[in-house]
């Protein structure tokens, strides 16, 4: 990848057909970019004038008399790539293509410009951002090549002047949408070092972008707008990169419906979409997902500000004057998934010292306006702060005058320095820009939204308990027998019957219950009576790969001569390759559980878990992750189930083995990890689990038919 220094800290930029009309974007790109401090030096390029903003434009790139950095191209598409060559043959270390016009627009003949685009840029090894984007800003250069009104003529500076820290980049594949992050935010008083709009990403892409900027070590938090992702590995290369730096990733990923999901032989296919496959892997990695702009920015706000100093927790304390506003704050935070404990007698001595007999130290602390006259807001979030029972403090207060807040304003400065829990205001009422100031001068973010205020505080909390796990998780690694699998999976068919299949799963500490393959009457009744018990029959074939619709299986047959007419009942669902019926001993009740792996086309071998039987049909609740995983990542997995409540056992049914469960959903994950090249889809369907120990019922695999050239 070429260096992005060129790109993002130019000395020499150059605008080829610059304009002085602000009402075409040409012009809108030249005033955006004369409005900021730059000191850097900016030469526009046009045919049609001398001067554009006091500033003198040369004919051709050909005639600047410095060597450029960067060169921003908003020309026509026709005449990109012939410019891009001459700016490779000028020595231009990196360009800006704004134009649209390009694939994005389908067909074969833009897809093909920008094709070579990329040619050229790896000719010349060109920083190529584009085309069809927005430009980009660089705050603490003062660089603003983008004709976005979210930095034309800013009232505020592009940085808060005493943030040195906590720095936030956003990115995003539409232009538009990274400015709206910037625009959202800096009300807020947060610091943008960067706002990067990629556009169709014919060369660099977002995550080339993300890389870059945790080498340069200038960003604290990450806010991503996705559209797609060309490679699913650099997600996961690049993921893991942040999380052990520790600088989070929030982002949304749009185009999430399955419409285009394929029809597939095995549930786990037909579940495992694109989006959950894209959850699975932020989930891993612990990339935030917001579901609107303010929502991403108001987490971001928490790590800005927060980032070195995360909860330990997820036990809140909420301070405020509004004793109704502290319950409904109080209900978004455990819909959030944090924890309101009742404060300590010591604390609750302390604080009550203060408190008029209506209001109460409890937990929210019900303050009411006439104590947080005496001791300020800023005073009962240090009196909550000093209590063993909480992690974190929030602050519900109306902001909208800020003469409370200018009276404080030393003090609040002060708090934060004293105490290491974050702390965080939330005002009931439309806050005044003044009060975002002196928060964000204390070190405070200031949210306007109960909802985000609780969710950014439990993704505090939430992210280290992630980051230390993953940090310190072991290198497990189940031993399976590789090779001797992968030479059975080689010699066999596309489809691998339940019968086959259990045998590979055997190979890597999978138990499998009491099952033959039978190939007459006699043989199944032989069978069946060596299990002393209920029996199953199935018919294997690959061309039966759902026997209940076929007829192929007979539950529940307790004697012989169930048996022989079982057989002949399942053996009327019979092909040409038909192998035979499976005997099975029939297993004990359990919660019905699937296990499966499917190959996604971004991200390869993925293993889904979730609710089987009915449930599958009816109300799929199922979680992915890329493979393989350990002991805590199955636990994290299983815990994304919405119905993970329901094997801890309800109304008098014992709860399930849950380690048995997570045992199996490793050690599956393992002979994905070494298989997941051959395998197409598995499915493990049903998976009882029971008081003790598991069962899996059934199985099937369909391997991966790879194109060759």
């Amino acid at each position: 990848m070429p260096d992005l220094s060129a790109l993002l800290w130019p000395n020499v930029v150059a605008v080829i057909s610059a304009s002085p009309d602000p009402t075409i974007l040409r012009g809108r790109l030249m005033e955006v970019m004369s409005s900021h401090d730059y000191q850097g030096t900016i030469y526009p390029i046009s045919r049609s004038h001398d001067e554009i903003l006091g500033r003198r434009c040369y004919k051709s790139i050909d005639d600047v008399p410095e060597k450029v950095d960067l060169a921003i191209l908003i020309i026509p598409a026709e005449f990109i790539p012939d410019t891009l060559a001459r700016c490779g043959e000028l020595g231009v270390r990196a360009a800006q293509i704004l134009t649209s016009g390009f694939a994005e627009e389908g067909g074969e003949d833009g897809a093909a410009v920008q094709a070579e685009i990329r040619a050229i840029a790896e000719r010349y090894d060109m920083a190529v951002m584009g085309p069809n984007s927005e430009g980009f800003a660089n705050s603490a250069a003062a660089l603003c090549p983008t004709f976005s009104p979210a930095v034309d003529k800013t009232e505020l500076p592009l940085l808060p002047p005493w943030r040195t820290d906590g720095h936030i980049t956003a990115i995003a594949q539409s232009g538009g949408m990274g400015f709206a992050f910037y625009d959202q935010g800096r009300p807020k008083e947060l610091p943008f070092n960067y706002i990067i709009t990629t556009g169709n990403e014919a060369c660099i892409e977002t995550l080339d972008v993300v890389d870059y900027l945790l080498d340069e070590g200038k960003t604290d938090a990450f806010i991503l707008f996705m559209e797609d992702v060309k490679n699913g590995d650099r997600l996961a290369q690049v993921g893991e990169k942040a999380l052990r730096a520790g600088k989070p990733i929030i982002l949304t990923k749009i185009g999430t419906s399955d419409a285009g999901a394929r029809a597939a032989a095995s549930h786990t296919a037909s579940l495992a979409g694109s989006y959950q496959a894209y959850q699975g892997i932020f989930q891993r990695y612990g990339m935030i997902e917001g579901r609107d702009t303010e929502e991403l920015v108001d987490i971001a706000a928490a790590f800005s500000f927060h980032g070195r100093n995360l909860p330990k927790g997820k036990r809140v304390g909420i301070c405020t004057a509004s004793g109704g506003g502290g319950g409904w704050l109080a209900d978004q935070c455990v819909a959030a998934g944090l924890e309101i404990p009742p404060l300590d007698p010591e604390t609750r001595a302390t604080i009550d010292a203060f408190l008029p007999a209506y209001g109460t130290s409890q937990n929210p602390i019900d303050a009411t306006a006439q104590a947080v006259r005496r001791t300020g807001y800023g005073g009962l979030a240090r009196m909550a702060a000093q209590s063993d029972v909480l992690d974190a403090i929030i602050v519900l207060a109306s902001c909208r005058n800020p003469a409370t807040l200018m009276r404080e304003r030393e003090d609040l400065k002060q708090l934060t320095r004293d105490v290491d829990k974050p702390i965080l205001f939330c005002s009931y009422t439309q806050p005044h820009p003044e009060a975002a100031v002196i928060l964000s001068q204390a070190g405070i973010p200031l949210y306007g939204n109960m909802r985000n205020c609780a969710r950014a505080t439990a993704e505090l909390a939430n992210y280290r308990q992630h980051r230390e796990r993953f940090l310190k998780a072991p290198n497990i690694k189940i031993e399976g027998d590789k090779n001797g699998v992968a030479e059975k999976l080689a010699a066999a068919g596309e489809v691998l019957c339940e019968y086959e299949v259990k045998p590979l799963l055997a190979d890597y500490g999978i138990a499998v219950g009491d099952e033959a393959l039978a190939k007459s009457a006699d043989e199944a009744a032989s069978f069946a009576a060596g299990y002393g018990g209920p029996v199953v029959l199935k018919i294997q074939s690959p061309d039966v790969l759902h026997k209940t619709e076929a007829g192929g299986l007979a539950l529940n047959l307790h004697d012989e001569a169930a048996v022989r007419a079982g057989y002949d009942r399942v053996m009327g669902a019979a092909t040409d390759q038909t192998h035979g019926v499976l005997v099975q001993a029939m297993a004990p009740k359990g919660h019905e559980m699937i296990i499966g792996i499917n190959h996604d086309a971004t991200f390869g071998p993925m293993l889904m878990l979730g609710f089987g039987g009915i449930h599958v049909e009816v109300n799929p609740d199922v979680a992915l992750s890329p493979v393989p995983l350990d002991k805590d990542g199955a636990a994290q997995l299983l815990d994304r189930l919405d119905g993970r409540a329901l094997l801890d056992g309800v109304r008098g049914a014992g709860a399930a083995d849950i380690e048995a469960l997570l045992d199996l959903v490793v050690k599956v994950s393992w002979f994905a990890a070494d298989h997941g090249e051959v395998i197409g889809e598995l499915d493990l369907n049903p998976v009882l689990v029971h008081e003790k120990g598991v069962s899996v019922v059934d199985a099937l695999l369909v391997k991966r038919l790879v194109k060759r050239s």
